[in-house]
C-alpha cells in the first residue's frame, strides 16, 4: 500500500503545482528516479515495477515524452497476477503503437493468453490486440482468435478483434471457411455479440459478399425482432428505440448484397421497413432525434437499394419533404443530401418535382453547406418540364450569391439552360444575364465559341460572334491546347473569304486584340496579321481601310515602345548600381542573336502607361530595391522541364553540390567520363507497371529496383526490391516518398546499406483516399565508391489500381446508364490522334487497366461498352461506365462517354483512358507503331449525340 500511495502522491504534487514550469521540474524528477530504478533492476519486484510503470502512464497522458521504460511495461504482461498483468497490458496499449519493435516481444506473452482458460486474461489480450494490433498479429493470431469467438463467453471482444486482424490482413478470414460460421454467430440472441458480430459482417461483405449470402436471412430476422421490440433488454434500448447501432449497422450490412430475389424475405424487409418509415417523427428530444433519424435515414438508403415500389418510394420522398421544411439545420441537409440521392431513381423523379418550391427555399438558407445541397438538388431534378422556373431561380440567386459558390452556380445554370432551353431566345437571355454577373463563365464562352469554329460551315452571324468573344477573352484559353494565340488567328481568318464586308472590319479589331494579348510576343503571328493590315490599307470600303491603318500603326507603334522601354529599364537599373558591384556592358550578340531580356511587370507597365516620348520619366520611378538580383532574373534564361520520371542528380561528396543531368543517365561525379546509364527505358518500365503488379522499375549496373504489389479495394501493398549486382556494398542508400494529395503512403525503414550480391525488401502500405491521376515520387539515392547517385523514379500506384473489373448485363447496365445524365457526372470527348488499334486489341488495352468490355450491349459492332468499379476511402464502391464508339474509316479518332456517380471520378477516370489511347505502354501492345500517328480531321465524324436519358439511344448507337 505504500508503493500505491507514492503514486497518490505524486499525482497530488502535480495538481498542486502553481505553474507549467513547476509541473516541468516535478516531471523530470520523477522520470530521473523511474529511470535509476529501472536500471538497477535486480530489486526491483514485479509490485514496484507495476508502480512506476503507472507513474509513466500518468506522465504520458500529461503530454510528455516517455522514451524508456517501454521493455518494463511490455515484460508485465507474462507476469503471473493479475494486477501486474494488467497494468501491462493497459500500459503497452496507451504508450506503443502497432509498428513498434517491442511490440513483437509481446506476441507469444499475448496468443498464451488467448488460448489460455483464464477469462479475464483473455480479454486483456483480445482489448490490446483489437487496439493496436497489426499485420504480424493478424498472421500469427487470426486463427486462435476464431476459435475463441465461437467457443467463448467474451464472444464480444473476440469479434471486434477479429475485426481489426481483418482491416490488417483481409486473407486471414477466408468466406469459402469463415462464412457457416459467420452466419451461427447471427443467431445469438445476445445483443452486445450481435452487435459485435455486425460490425465484422459489415466489413466482411464490403470487401467480398460473395459466400456470405446465408448470412442476408439472418440479418432480416434481426430486424424484424428489432423492429418489433421482441426480446430487447431495456440496457439496449435507447429513448425508446431497440438498439438503433445494432439496426443501422444490420441495414448497412444488407446493401452490400445485390437485391434480394426469394418473395418471402424481401417481403419480410419490406414490412420492416414500412414500420421504420411511418413510426418516425421529428421531435423535441434532440437525442432521440439523432438516433432515430440514422435508423431512418440508413431505412432510406437501404430502400433506394432495393429498388422498392413506386408507392413506397412515394412515402420515402413525402418523410423527406417534410424534413427539409423544419428548424434543425441537420435534418434539413440530410433531407436534401437523401432526396439528391433518390434522383438516381427514376419512378422518384416524378414526385421529387412536387417539393420545389421548398427546395428553393433552402437555396436561400443562412448555412452555406445547405444551400449547395440545395443547388445540387435541383440541378440533378431539372427537366425541359421545369428547366425555365429553375434557372430562373438560379438567376436570381446569382446576383446575391457569395462569391465561392459562384463559379459552379454559374455553370450549372449555363448547362441547363443549353440542355432544356425551351427556345432559343430564351436561351439567349438566359447567356446574357450569366456573362454580365458572372465572370467564371468568360472562360467558358470563349471555349464553347472555339469548339463552333472548327465546324466547316457556319452562318456569318456565329462569326461575329465567334471573333468578339475569342478577340476579348481568348487570351484566358492560352494554356489550353488549340488554343493559342497563332492558332485562334487561324480559324478566324480561315473564314474571312466566306464573310461579307461589314464582317471584315470586326475580324481586324479581334486580330489586332490577338496582337496585343499573345504572350510571349508571337513574331510569326505578328507577320501574318501585319501582312493582312497591309493587304486592306487600299481596300476600297473606307471603314475597312482605316481599321487595316490604324491597327498597324498602333501595333507597330505598341512593339516599337516595348522595346526601347526593355532596354532602357535594364540599363537603368545598371547606372543605379554601386561603383565597385558590378560592371553592365552592352549585352553582345550570340551568333548574331541577342540574349533575351526580361522586364519586370512593374516597371513594364508604368513604362507603357507613359506619352510616347516620355520615357525618362518613367524610368525614374522604376524601384532600385535588390538591384543586382533583379538584374539576374531580367537576364535569366529558363531551362527545359526535365521529366519526372527519369530526372536524376548527382552530388560531389566535396561540396554537396547537385549537378543537372540527362534524365536517361546517372553520372557519377567521381569520374565524368564513364556514366553510368540506366538499363533500359525507365518510362516504359513505369507504363509497363502500370498495367501489371510485378516487374522492374528501375536498373543500372550496380542495382535493381524491382516492385511486387497486390491491391484490394482502396488499399494496396507494394513491395520494392533492392538488389545490389556487385561485389562492393552499397552505402548511404535512402528512399523517401513524395506522396500527392489523395494518397496515404507508408513506406517501412529503408536499410542504409545493402550489401555484396544482397536483396532487401521493403514494403510499402498504400492507403486511396478520393480520385486522382497524381503519381507518388520515390526519391531514391545511394552510394557507391565515392559517388552518390539519386533518381526520381514514378511509383505504379495509378488510377487504375484502385479499380475492380466488373462485366454487366443489358439489364444492368442500361437503368444505370440513363440514371447518370449530362456533365458533370457523364463527360463525353472526340479523341483525336489515337493509336490505331483493332476493336479486340482495344479490348485487352481496357482489360489490361481493370476496365471490363462488356460484349453485346452496342448494336454497333464498332462501339464498346465497359464498366468498372472504383474503391476509395472517401466514397463507397462507385460504379463507373464507358461507351467507346470507333470510326472504321479512320482509326486514330474515336469518342469516348465516361460516367459515374462522382464528378471528378468521371474526369479523371476519362482523362486517365485518353492517355492510355493516345499513349498505349510499349508493354501492352507489341504490334502498336512506335512512333504516335498525329492527329487528324474527322472525315466522317462520329453520330451526333442526343439526350443521354433517352432509352432507346444506346440501342440505337447514338449516344
Amino acid at each position: 500500500m505504500s508503493g500505491m500511495r507514492g503514486l497518490s502522491v505524486f499525482i497530488s504534487d502535480i495538481r498542486n503545482c502553481q505553474n507549467k514550469e513547476a509541473e516541468r521540474l516535478r516531471v523530470d524528477k520523477e522520470l530521473g528516479n523511474i529511470r535509476t530504478c529501472f536500471k538497477n533492476d535486480k530489486g526491483l519486484t514485479p509490485y514496484k515495477k507495476k508502480k512506476y510503470v503507472w507513474k509513466m502512464l500518468y506522465i504520458h497522458m500529461l503530454g510528455y515524452d516517455v522514451d524508456f521504460g517501454h521493455m518494463e511495461a511490455v515484460s508485465l504482461i507474462s507476469a503471473p497476477k493479475y494486477p501486474e498483468k494488467q497494468v501491462g497490458y493497459i500500459v503497452t496499449s496507451c504508450l506503443l503503437n502497432e509498428n513498434h519493435d517491442f511490440l513483437r516481444l509481446a506476441i507469444n506473452a499475448v496468443r498464451n493468453d488467448i488460448i489460455g482458460r483464464n477469462e479475464t486474461y483473455q480479454c486483456l489480450a483480445l482489448t490490446l490486440v483489437g487496439n493496436i494490433g497489426g499485420r504480424e498479429f493478424a498472421e500469427s493470431l487470426a486463427p486462435d482468435v476464431q476459435k475463441l469467438l465461437l467457443q467463448a463467453s467474451c464472444k464480444e471482444k473476440a469479434a471486434l478483434c477479429l475485426l481489426r486482424l481483418f482491416r490488417k490482413n483481409p486473407d486471414v478470414v477466408n468466406a469459402d471457411g469463415w462464412a457457416d460460421r459467420m452466419a451461427q454467430l447471427l443467431d445469438e440472441r445476445d445483443l452486445g455479440v450481435l452487435t459485435s458480430s455486425m460490425s465484422l459482417l459489415v466489413s466482411l461483405v464490403s470487401n467480398d459478399y460473395e459466400g456470405y449470402s446465408s448470412c442476408l436471412p439472418k440479418c432480416v430476422k434481426i430486424l424484424e425482432r428489432l423492429a418489433r421490440n421482441q426480446d430487447v433488454p431495456q440496457e439496449y434500448t435507447y429513448y425508446g428505440i431497440p438498439s438503433p447501432w445494432l439496426q443501422v449497422k444490420t441495414m448497412r450490412a444488407l446493401q452490400y448484397f445485390p437485391t434480394i430475389e426469394d418473395p418471402s424475405t424481401r417481403r419480410s424487409l419490406f414490412e420492416v421497413l414500412q414500420r421504420i418509415l411511418m413510426g418516425t417523427d421529428v421531435v423535441k428530444n434532440v437525442n432521440k432525434n439523432n438516433a432515430s433519424h440514422a435508423v431512418l435515414f440508413e431505412a432510406l438508403s437501404l430502400v433506394m437499394h432495393l429498388n422498392a415500389e413506386k408507392e413506397m418510394m412515394s412515402q420515402c420522398v413525402a418523410l423527406l419533404g417534410k424534413f427539409i421544411s423544419v428548424r434543425e439545420p441537420n435534418i434539413r441537409y440530410l433531407g436534401l443530401e437523401n432526396m439528391t440521392r433518390m434522383l438516381m431513381i427514376t419512378d422518384a423523379q416524378d414526385i421529387i418535382k412536387k417539393h420545389q418550391p421548398q427546395i428553393i427555399t433552402s437555396l436561400k438558407d443562412p448555412d452555406i453547406s445547405i444551400r449547395r445541397r440545395a443547388l445540387d438538388l435541383l440541378y440533378g431534378m431539372c427537366d425541359v418540364s421545369n428547366a425555365k422556373g429553375i434557372v430562373e431561380e438560379l438567376l436570381q440567386y446569382l446576383s446575391t450569391a457569395e462569391f465561392s459558390m459562384r463559379e459552379e452556380l454559374s455553370l450549372k445554370a449555363a448547362i441547363l439552360a443549353e440542355k432544356f432551353a425551351p427556345d432559343l431566345s430564351w436561351y439567349v437571355d438566359v447567356i446574357l444575364q450569366l456573362i454580365d454577373n458572372a465572370e467564371i463563365l468568360l472562360p467558358y464562352a470563349a471555349s464553347k465559341v472555339r469548339e463552333y469554329m472548327d465546324k466547316i460551315a457556319i452562318h456569318e452571324t456565329m462569326v461575329k460572334v465567334s471573333a468578339y468573344i475569342l478577340g476579348e477573352y481568348g487570351h484566358l484559353l492560352a494554356r489550353r491546347p488549340g488554343c493559342s494565340a497563332r492558332e485562334l488567328f487561324g480559324i478566324l481568318h480561315e473564314k474571312l473569304p466566306t464573310v461579307s464586308s461589314p464582317t471584315i472590319p470586326l475580324l481586324l479589331s479581334t486580330y489586332a486584340k490577338l496582337l496585343m494579348h499573345a504572350q510571349p510576343p508571337d513574331i510569326e503571328l505578328q507577320k501574318q496579321i501585319w501582312n493582312v493590315f497591309k493587304k486592306y490599307e487600299s481596300s476600297i470600303d473606307v471603314e475597312i481601310q482605316q481599321r487595316a491603318v490604324e491597327y498597324f500603326e498602333l501595333t507597330y507603334l505598341v512593339e516599337d515602345v516595348e522595346d526601347t522601354a526593355d532596354q532602357s529599364a535594364i540599363k537603368l537599373r545598371a547606372q543605379q548600381l554601386p561603383s565597385n558591384a558590378l560592371v553592365l556592358a552592352d549585352p553582345q550578340p550570340v551568333n548574331g542573336t541577342p540574349p533575351p531580356l526580361k522586364l519586370d511587370h512593374e516597371s513594364a507597365s508604368q513604362t507603357q502607361s507613359q506619352p510616347n516620348g516620355d520615357l525618362s520619366k518613367a524610368q525614374s520611378q522604376i524601384p532600385s530595391a535588390d538591384l543586382v538580383g533583379e538584374m539576374v532574373d531580367s537576364l535569366a534564361i529558363e531551362a527545359p522541364p526535365v521529366d519526372m520520371g527519369s530526372h536524376q542528380r548527382v552530388y560531389r561528396e566535396e561540396d554537396g553540390i547537385p549537378d543537372e543531368v540527362d534524365g536517361t543517365a546517372i553520372v557519377p561525379i567521381g569520374d565524368q567520363a564513364n556514366k553510368v546509364e540506366p538499363i533500359g527505358n525507365i518510362t516504359e518500365r513505369f507504363n509497363a507497371l502500370c498495367l501489371k503488379d510485378s516487374g522492374v522499375l528501375y536498373e543500372d549496373p550496380y542495382i535493381q529496383i524491382g516492385v511486387k504489389a497486390e491491391w484490394r479495394g482502396h488499399h494496396g501493398r507494394l513491395v520494392l526490391f533492392l538488389g545490389n549486382k556487385v561485389t562492393s556494398p552499397l552505402t548511404s542508400v535512402q528512399a523517401l516518398i513524395q506522396p500527392p494529395a489523395h494518397l496515404k503512403l507508408e513506406l517501412s525503414l529503408v536499410p542504409d546499406t545493402i550489401p555484396p550480391r544482397a536483396q532487401v525488401q521493403c514494403p510499402l502500405e498504400v492507403m486511396n483516399i478520393r480520385p486522382s491521376r497524381d503519381v507518388a515520387v520515390l526519391d531514391f539515392s545511394y552510394k557507391f565508391g565515392t559517388s552518390m547517385v539519386s533518381a526520381k523514379l514514378r511509383l505504379p500506384a495509378v488510377l487504375n489500381k484502385f479499380l475492380q473489373p466488373l462485366q454487366l448485363t443489358s439489364e444492368e447496365f442500361f437503368p444505370q446508364w440513363r440514371s447518370l445524365s449530362g456533365p458533370p457526372l457523364k463527360l463525353q470527348e472526340v479523341v483525336r490522334g489515337v493509336r490505331p488499334l483493332s476493336l479486340p486489341e482495344m479490348e485487352n488495352l481496357f482489360n489490361s487497366f481493370r476496365v471490363t468490355i462488356c460484349p453485346g450491349l452496342d448494336p454497333n459492332p464498332n462501339n464498346l461498352v465497359a464498366s468498372t468499379t472504383f474503391y476509395s476511402e472517401n466514397t463507397r464502391p462507385m460504379l463507373c461506365l464507358a461507351r467507346i464508339e470507333t470510326d472504321p474509316a479512320d482509326r486514330t479518332q474515336l469518342r469516348l462517354t465516361v460516367a459515374s456517380g462522382d464528378s471528378t471520378l468521371t474526369f479523371e477516370l476519362k482523362e486517365f483512358i485518353k492517355e492510355q489511347l493516345i499513349a498505349i505502354p510499349m508493354g501492352s501492345r507489341a504490334l502498336v507503331p512506335a512512333v504516335p500517328v498525329p492527329a487528324a480531321p474527322l472525315a466522317q465524324p462520329p453520330s451526333p449525340a442526343v439526350d443521354a436519358n433517352d432509352p432507346g439511344a444506346m440501342l440505337a448507337g447514338l449516344l
